[in-house]
């Protein structure tokens, strides 16, 4: 009871996660969509975007560094 109230208070910690999901064919999870893999909360549900080359849970959103790396040069 008293982990439901701070829940309510505070929202999940995501503290518990299931083994990475990797989705080849298919419908796709929208948090497998950044990498192709993700992962699930088992507290409260949430599904997450994994990255297994750095072996953690990414952003759902692109990073600028990131982004500013793919963007072309501009012509001269």
């Amino acid at each position: 009871m008293f982990s439901r109230i701070l829940d309510a208070l505070f929202g999940c910690t995501h503290s518990r996660y299931s083994f990475p999901i990797t989705v080849k064919k298919g419908v796709r999870s929208r948090a497998a969509f950044p990498t192709g893999t993700y992962v699930v909360c088992l507290n409260c549900g949430k599904e997450m975007p994994y990255d297994w080359k750095q072996m953690k849970i990414v952003s759902a959103t692109p990073d600028r560094v990131a982004v500013a790396g793919l963007a072309t040069k501009e012509a001269a």
